[in-house]
């Protein structure tokens, strides 16, 4: 199914021209530094485990009865060339086996990539708030990268049922803090990785989201790595891009026919013609008010124009 082009994204390309597609310098996230499921303690943690796809099994309750399939291979592409930037969330089952919380259609396209494990949230879902608890705990570490850290705010929020005002409460952070780390999570999954592995930093991001097409977005992102564009650099081009708007048409102005000048003003415009040899104009409209307008050629018509004025009256003229 193709895709039709999106008008910020030809924007873009106008003011860019095109930019070489990254992904071929990116390197997937692989969750390699994460354990295998049965190495550790069971517990109910907020760490990220890897668990062989074959012990993991669908919900039964899954609202969702089908899936697109060009989605799915499209995702499956993006996992292919990125890894799986967000973890699906899983319970234990009896005999070692996991059934999936969250994440179906990720489990599905990891399946279709050829992943043999999937990066997993495990969690025992009748034990809540030691959940909440090991999620704050990984929240107040200080190596979480900011992608690592959004995710985790929303595992707070959807998991635990809570509000950002009582989220933000549970880690200590404003609220504004709190919306803003969560808006990382609406960018595409070429945005997220690169701000996982430290291409982008939470500045460049804030900049890519003042644009709303996902397509620019990858656009900006691509050319921010490429150029390695400075947070200022990236906001004055994206700027530049949202503010370039198609100029409008003027329109014509109404063109009226002047009214007609009393005859003492045409009188005027006579008397002093007879000083200047270009045109005396006389602009008036309907209160009366309006504006005189003489055209020289020489010093000599001005002051042709001043000795007349300093004549003497007549005493006919009188």
């Amino acid at each position: 199914m193709s895709k039709e082009p999106r008008g910020l994204g030809k924007g873009l390309s106008a003011l860019l021209g095109d930019v070489p597609d990254q992904n071929q310098f990116r390197k997937p996230v692989g969750y390699v530094n994460k354990e295998l499921v049965g190495n550790r303690v069971r517990d109910n943690s907020a760490d990220i485990l890897r668990i062989p796809i074959g012990m993991v099994q669908p919900n039964p309750f899954q609202p969702r009865l089908s899936f697109d399939q060009t989605a799915l291979e499209e995702l499956a592409e993006s996992i292919k060339v990125l890894g799986l930037i967000q973890p699906i969330t899983v319970r234990r089952l009896d005999e070692g086996r996991f059934q999936i919380i969250s994440g179906e259609r990720r489990f599905k396209a990891c399946s279709m990539a050829g992943m043999t494990t999937i990066p997993a949230y495990v969690r025992d879902a009748d034990d809540q708030g030691m959940l909440e608890m090991a999620i704050v705990e990984n929240v107040q570490r200080e190596n979480l990268d900011p992608i690592e850290l959004a995710l985790s705010y929303r595992r707070l929020i959807d998991e635990c049922s809570l509000t950002q005002d009582e989220m933000a409460d549970r880690v200590g952070k404003k609220r504004a803090t709190v919306a803003n780390i969560l808006r990382l999570l609406k960018l595409p999954a070429k945005v997220q990785h690169d701000i996982k592995v430290g291409l982008l930093s939470t500045g460049h991001a804030k900049a890519i989201l003042g644009v709303e097409d996902p397509a620019a977005q990858e656009q900006l992102c691509d050319l921010t790595v490429k150029d390695g564009l400075s947070v200022r650099e990236l906001e004055s081009l994206v700027r530049e891009m949202t503010n370039s708007k198609p100029v409008k048409a003027k329109r014509s102005p109404k063109v009226t026919e002047p009214s007609p000048l009393p005859e003492e003003y045409c009188r005027v415009c006579r008397e002093f013609g007879r000083f200047f040899s270009n045109e005396v104009s006389v602009h008036r409209n309907a209160s009366g008010k309006g504006t005189l307008t003489i055209r020289f050629e020489s010093d000599e018509e001005v002051s042709a124009l001043l000795r007349a004025f300093e004549q003497p009256v007549s005493s006919e003229q009188e």
